[in-house]
C-alpha cells in the first residue's frame, strides 16, 4: 500500500517479521537537548538541585528506557541490548544528551537511542522543574545508524 513496513497491504498496523533477517551488529546514535534558564543550568552543573544529582539520575533513566523501548512504542521489537552509553553535558542554558545503543539482532536500535535521549531529558526536567518550569525539550533526532540491510547512515552536518 504505502511502502511503510509497519502497515500491511490493507493499511493495518503490524509488527514487522524480522525472523528471516540475519543477526548483525547494529548501532544507533541519537541526541537531544533541554533548554533552560542559566540559573537552572548552573544548579545542574554544580550538583545543587534539590532532588540530587540530576545527571546521574538522568543517565540511569535513559539507559533503563533504552532497554524498555518495546514496552513504550507499540510496534518496536523487544531487543537484546548489548550496550548503552549516555553522555550528558551541561551548557550555558541547557543540557545536551547523546545516546549510543548497540545490539546484535535482526533489526536496528534507532528507536532505543531516541527513547534513551527523550527519557533522560524528561528526567532532567522533572528534577529541575522547581527552578524553571519553562524548560523545552528540543531537537531529539537520530544522528547515525550502522548495520543491517540498509547499511550505514549519518545525518548530514
Amino acid at each position: 500500500m504505502s511502502g511503510l513496513t509497519h502497515l500491511d497491504e490493507a493499511g493495518a498496523a503490524r509488527m514487522v517479521d524480522v525472523s528471516a533477517k540475519p543477526a548483525t551488529v547494529r548501532a544507533a546514535i541519537a541526541e537531544g537537548r533541554i533548554a533552560m534558564s542559566p540559573h537552572a543550568a548552573a544548579l545542574v552543573r554544580e550538583g545543587a538541585a534539590a532532588k540530587g544529582d540530576v545527571l546521574a539520575v538522568a543517565r540511569v533513566a535513559g539507559i533503563m528506557a533504552a532497554k524498555r523501548t518495546a514496552e513504550l512504542i507499540p510496534l518496536c521489537h523487544p531487543l537484546p541490548i548489548a550496550g548503552v552509553t549516555l553522555e550528558l553535558s551541561v551548557e550555558e542554558d541547557g543540557v545536551r544528551a547523546v545516546a549510543t545503543v548497540r545490539t546484535t539482532h535482526g533489526t536496528g536500535v534507532e528507536m532505543e537511542a531516541m527513547t534513551a535521549v527523550s527519557v533522560a531529558l524528561l528526567t532532567v526536567y522533572d528534577m529541575v522543574k522547581a527552578a524553571d518550569r519553562g524548560m523545552t525539550i528540543e531537537a531529539v533526532r537520530l544522528l547515525a545508524k550502522s548495520g543491517g540491510r540498509s547499511g550505514d547512515w549519518r545525518r548530514a552536518p
